[in-house]
């Protein structure tokens, strides 16, 4: 069974060097942002006990006490409120946004890299077609069909997952995002200021 898998990966030419380490990146990197949407990072409570935390900031517990008593400590307009909590959307929302693009740039190329595999395959299949006839052009035929149908397969095979990885995360920080605008708007009308 191993033996079958690297000979298939073996076929599929060089390409699949980059094409493995394209989805180690792709797969470090969507797992490192999961962990910090996931972790202490984003944790912001449940909103039955925010308007409790914001009327007594000491009670705050986790990421959201956190944000509760920076955004109150020394204010004494909602402006300032204000440019807190958009103080905070830009250290953790866009920490997260710059890492995503970043990832989806890398998602995409993945079929692309796949891609370049199926032309390089196909340039020995019309290499080896062009050379005339017998058994030893059809098996340089074959072995460049079948480089370009494995490096294009694992291309796809790379992203698709990708996909859904990077749909997950956008979903969390969209889930973070719209926490903080709760929690910024329940604290501009519980708290009484100008």
């Amino acid at each position: 069974m191993v033996d079958q898998i690297i000979g298939i990966w073996l076929s599929g030419g060089w390409v699949m060097i980059p094409l493995a380490l394209l989805a180690v990146l792709i797969y470090a990197i969507g797992l490192q942002l999961l962990l910090y949407l996931r972790k202490g990072n984003m944790e912001l409570g449940h909103e039955s006990e925010w308007l409790v935390w914001i009327q007594e900031p000491a009670k705050a517990k986790g990421r959201a006490g956190e944000i509760i008593r920076y955004t109150q400590e020394g204010v004494t307009a909602s402006k300032q409120v204000r440019n807190r909590f958009e103080e905070i959307r830009l250290d953790l929302i866009n920490t997260v946004e710059r890492r995503l693009i970043f990832l989806t740039t890398l998602v995409a190329s993945a079929p692309l890299m796949g891609l370049l595999g199926t032309v390089i395959g196909m340039l020995g299949t019309f290499a080896a077609i062009s050379m005339g006839g017998g058994a030893e052009t059809a098996a340089m035929v074959a072995e460049g069909i079948s480089e370009a149908l494995i490096t294009t397969q694992t291309g796809l095979f790379i992203a698709l997952p990708g996909i859904f990885l990077t749909l997950i995360i956008r979903r969390r920080k969209h889930a973070v995002e719209a926490a903080l605008a709760r929690i910024e708007s329940l604290s501009l009308t519980t708290l009484d200021l100008e």
